[in-house]
């Protein structure tokens, strides 16, 4: 894989690519003080998550919160959290719904979701209802290092090797994408839109929407997430 791993982990390994651009915003990020909240009601689990993004950053300041309703009360008072690790089990509330709240009313903060072992139903919703990744609380330390790094600089990260290719509906050979349309996919695959894949490729609006209507029937999705998660499963075969 190439740019399609650009949103897959790999834990053996760092996920960004030696060439992968790191956006203008992190950029400015890097040179003040970072807000992140790690929202869990383990204190073992908090613990180690301060420590860990405490070496992300030189200057980070990490806040915690132990449930749903302290998480939204810290964020309703720092309006500039660069991001929020939120854990699904939580004692007061689900953790989809506290995200599907943050979302609504904070759509400018990042939130990427904590799970103890998260499968393919875990992982599309936690996309669909905004998240820009999934991160496993079982995974190696410096999946998360890698993980941040990747959605800071604009991507989505998946769990790598998550969808097994049992689980898979789609095989190679099914595919047949032309070369535009995988350019089209490796970009979807970057959590980008598709006006800025209008502006990466330098290709109309009503175009960009035919090749993303082509690339859904060809992986046998419904949907931007399942073409993601699709990717997740068969990068390796594609030539991008």
């Amino acid at each position: 894989m190439e740019m399609v791993m650009l949103t897959i982990a790999d834990a053996n390994s760092s996920v960004l690519h030696a060439n992968m651009p790191i956006s203008k915003h992190f950029q400015t990020e890097q040179e003040r003080p970072m807000k992140i909240m790690v929202v869990d009601d383990h204190f073992l689990i908090r613990e180690a998550l301060h420590d860990l993004l405490k070496q992300f950053k030189d200057n980070m300041i990490v806040m915690e919160a132990t449930s749903g309703h302290q998480a939204m009360q810290l964020v309703s008072e720092h309006a500039d959290i660069s991001l929020i690790l939120l854990d699904l089990s939580l004692p007061d509330r689900d953790g989809f719904s506290v995200l599907s709240e943050l979302r609504k009313c904070y759509p400018t903060v990042r939130v990427v979701v904590l799970s103890d072992h998260p499968d393919q139903n875990t992982v599309v919703k936690a996309l669909d209802l905004g998240a820009l990744g999934v991160i496993p609380k079982s995974g190696q330390r410096q999946i998360i290092p890698s993980a941040l790094q990747l959605v800071f600089a604009g991507g989505i990260y998946i769990p790598h090797g998550f969808l097994t290719s049992e689980d898979s509906a789609t095989s190679p050979p099914d595919l047949a994408l032309t070369g535009r349309q995988l350019e089209v996919l490796a970009l979807m695959a970057q959590g980008k839109s598709n006006k800025a894949i209008c502006r990466d490729l330098k290709l109309a609006v009503p175009t960009v929407k035919n090749h993303v209507t082509a690339i859904l029937k060809s992986l046998k999705v419904t949907n931007r997430t399942e073409a993601v998660i699709a990717v997740g499963d068969l990068g390796r075969h594609l030539g991008v």
